[in-house]
């Protein structure tokens, strides 16, 4: 017979060994009726001519000279962890974006300052026009957190089955547009809710409601002040010259996105022609036409 291998295995129970199963030891006294000799546990020490009683109790030996006796067992309170220090990042609460309402009217007789105004702008221009240039250098050099939102970068997170308007405009590549525009008015709108204006640049046609002024408010809000940066077709066609990957379009496609942003002309919205204007002056041209938008907001 073979056993597993580990603990060895307890020896056979035998008579007058072991623990009974009322945890006392076979042979304890128990009253009411004799057990039976209790087994043999060796000769008891000499008590003295005095009758035998059973086995005495044997006192504890005397403590030795400078033991103390433990005392009663100490138990702690849990340690209650510290608050956070100031330093230690949290949960922080962000206020809910909503659409972005109309900015006030400052007084007729102070200007606002565009350094330090919260707002949201949208700056429209064919390709080439330098619509991203001016916005990444208008929102690097304000006085308040201002983000840059584009759309062309946001329509290109699709990395597989991206679809290319300049290989066709059809179902596909607008649903894309889509929801490239509907993310940045969702970013736009949350930014805004916490204090940090928003630039967003995307090439809108004054004559195609699919890409039109209208999704934009939509995701946005009322609030959004839209400018039209517009400068010669020379140009926007030694502009694209410059540019690499799907953001370069044919000679062909950018004249005919020129012509048709030439319909923005008496839409009542601003325009500047940036044509002999560096990106620092148009960025001051732009922040004068701001201040104009909030103190007298464009019909659109």
């Amino acid at each position: 017979m073979q056993h597993a291998v580990g603990s060895p295995l307890p020896p056979p129970h035998q008579s007058g060994h072991g623990w009974s199963p009322a945890g006392q030891p076979p042979g304890a006294h128990h009253p009411g009726g004799h057990q039976g000799p209790a087994p043999h546990q060796g000769p008891a020490p000499h008590q003295g001519s005095a009758p035998h009683q059973g086995s005495a109790p044997v006192p504890p030996p005397p403590p030795a000279p400078g033991f103390a006796p433990p005392g009663p067992v100490q138990h702690t309170p849990p340690q209650v962890p510290a608050p956070p220090t100031p330093e230690t990042t949290g949960h922080v609460p962000l206020p809910p974006g909503g659409p972005v309402g109309m900015p006030s009217v400052p007084p007729a007789t102070a200007a606002p300052d565009m350094g330090s105004t919260t707002i949201a702008v949208l700056l429209i221009g064919p390709a080439g026009a330098g619509k991203t240039s001016v916005a990444k250098y208008w929102a690097d050099h304000r006085r308040v957190p201002t983000a840059h939102i584009s759309l062309d970068d946001v329509r290109e997170w699709v990395r597989s089955g991206f679809a290319d308007p300049q290989s066709g405009w059809n179902d596909h590549s607008e649903a894309q547009y889509r929801l490239a525009r509907r993310t940045c008015g969702f970013a736009a709108r949350n930014f805004l809710a916490n204090g940090i204006s928003c630039i967003l640049d995307d090439a809108v046609f004054p004559d195609r409601p699919v890409v039109g002024l209208g999704g934009w408010k939509r995701h946005v809000g009322p609030g959004l002040l839209p400018v039209v940066l517009l400068p010669g077709l020379e140009i926007v066609l030694e502009r694209n010259a410059e540019r690499m990957g799907n953001r370069r379009l044919t000679d062909e496609e950018v004249a005919r996105i020129h012509g048709r942003m030439a319909g923005w002309y008496g839409s009542g919205l601003p325009i500047i022609d940036n044509s002999q204007l560096d990106v620092p002056q148009t960025a001051r041209v732009l922040d004068d036409v701001l201040a104009r938008s909030i103190a007298s907001p464009p019909n659109w």
